[in-house]
């Protein structure tokens, strides 16, 4: 992994590696993109719509170059709705979200800076919905551009007759910060781990003064948006005191840049989407969860975890009240004990965050239409009581640009570098080809190929050339949501 300390001539490389692979592996995506078009015309399977046309909705739908943007898309279009895609672009990088046969219109936003602030981006999105004739927005939005939504969100609620998924902006503020949503859980009786904000050393020292008689460890993550810090994973303190005191040095930690002292729970990670309509939870998936996750297995149902994150995400979104409408996304830490209890009442959970947005795991939805009279019913005036909506025989979900340059490329290096052994990366080949055939890569629909298509060779190399020609250097990508990470 790249540092800010790589040399420029590294990310280059770096990125001009990936631009050839993307050639070379051009043509036979080319025939695969189609093959599948003449498979498709002989043998369809795009569903068939059910709604009368006065049913018919006209659905926008932002973040569609993100692969939980583009899966909500589809799913409102094969339903029978009118769906209208939106997402930003720069530079020539044209999402791959754009091309889907699921979209009526896409029509591409302009991003805030520091000086426009969010005008630019609410105005546009303000003139698509009166434009189209909007009934509801469906907000994809990044981490980046949350808070924006909402703010957005009220204008749009005021201004027109939509209806958006989507928290004010007080809400939206409150969740998607660490430290206020901790404080926020805290209040409601829930569990939670010991957490501080702290805006210097000295505070921190204080904190791991205490540690030392419960053994506690913690980790260090900063309020703000710095991608290079939140990868750190380091365990503090460490067994000698200089070198925790060297490690905190290297923080940039004061009034202007807070950050968050959080208790490391050992145990297993796992992750939740809901959406939630007037403070109930209308749909619900759990799964286990990485901090770079970019594989997406559900958890079954009735197992106890499920059912303790379902309870949680139950009394959060009750104490919301009516006006609490939008994605609510939980990361979890369970100790291992708790993994294998089987009352859901007995087992502890501890949220380390909470996204106000939707999940990449929504793609466990692909094949679950009743999702889509969830979102409906914020058109509704009264609620309706109808039954939690969950994945539906879901699929497994890898996206194969990931595996291939994670589990083919890196762990070939690896091997003639001598950090792998042969063992081991015949299993990594042996794990990639299972993926390949018998899970579903989470952007390729055989009925809709070509975002698939264009993902790999028009929207990623197009960013890789920006970052070599703008000098923006990154450490990792996440293919499903388009970021790339900085150093």
């Amino acid at each position: 992994m790249l540092t800010r300390d790589s040399p420029r001539l590294a990310f280059v490389a770096q990125n001009t590696f990936l631009i050839l692979l993307s050639l070379v592996l051009l043509p036979l995506d080319t025939f695969i993109l189609t093959s599948t078009y003449l498979l498709e015309k002989f043998l369809p399977t795009r569903p068939s719509r059910h709604v009368t046309p006065k049913a018919r909705k006209t659905i926008l739908v932002t973040g569609v170059g993100m692969s939980k943007g583009l899966a909500l898309a589809r799913l409102f279009h094969t339903a029978g709705h009118r769906v209208i895609g939106a997402d930003f672009e720069s530079h020539g990088a044209l999402v791959c979200g754009r091309v889907s046969r699921s979209l009526t219109h896409f029509h591409a936003l302009r991003k805030p800076t520091e000086a426009t602030g969010s005008v630019p981006y609410t105005a546009d999105l303000l003139r698509i919905i009166r434009h189209e004739g909007v009934d509801l927005w469906v907000s994809c939005s990044g981490v980046a551009s949350a808070v924006m939504d909402g703010e957005a969100k009220e204008a749009v609620e005021h201004a027109t007759g939509c209806r958006a998924i989507q928290y004010d902006i007080r809400t939206t503020e409150m969740l998607h910060e660490k430290h206020s949503f901790i404080e926020h859980t805290a209040a409601l009786g829930l569990p939670v781990p010991e957490t501080h904000t702290i805006t210097d050393r000295a505070a921190v020292r204080a904190i791991f003064g205490t540690a030392k008689q419960s053994g506690r460890k913690y980790i260090l993550k900063p309020v703000g948006m710095d991608d290079s810090a939140r990868a750190d994973m380091t365990l503090l303190p460490r067994a000698n005191a200089a070198d925790t005191d060297a490690h905190l040095a290297r923080l940039n930690i004061s009034k202007q840049s807070p950050w968050i002292v959080q208790q490391f729970v050992r145990g297993r990670e796992y992750c939740t989407h809901a959406l939630v309509i007037r403070g109930r939870v209308k749909v619900f998936a759990a799964c286990p969860s990485a901090e770079l996750l970019m594989h997406y297995e559900a958890l079954p149902d009735e197992a106890p975890l499920t059912k303790a994150m379902l309870s949680f995400t139950r009394t959060f979104a009750k104490e919301g009240g009516r006006s609490f409408t939008g994605h609510l996304s939980f990361d979890f830490l369970v100790e291992e004990a708790d993994t294998r209890e089987k009352d859901p009442e007995k087992i502890t959970l501890y949220p380390i965050e909470c996204n106000p947005r939707a999940h990449t795991a929504v793609v466990l939805f692909n094949d679950t239409p009743a999702m889509v009279d969830a979102y409906l019913s914020l058109l509704k005036d009264e609620d309706v009581d109808v039954p939690l909506v969950t994945p539906v025989k879901p699929a497994k979900y890898y996206w194969i640009g990931h595996d291939l340059v994670e589990m083919v490329i890196l762990g070939a290096r690896g091997l003639f570098g001598g950090t792998t052994t042969l063992n081991d990366y015949a299993d990594e080949l042996r794990e990639f080809g299972s993926h390949v055939l018998t899970w579903r890569d989470g952007t390729y629909e055989r009925w809709d190929p070509l975002p698939w298509w264009w993902l790999y060779h028009v929207y990623w190399p197009m960013q890789f050339l920006n970052s070599i020609l703008y000098a923006q250097g990154w450490s990792r990508i996440n293919v499903s949501t388009t970021k790339m990470f900085g150093v």
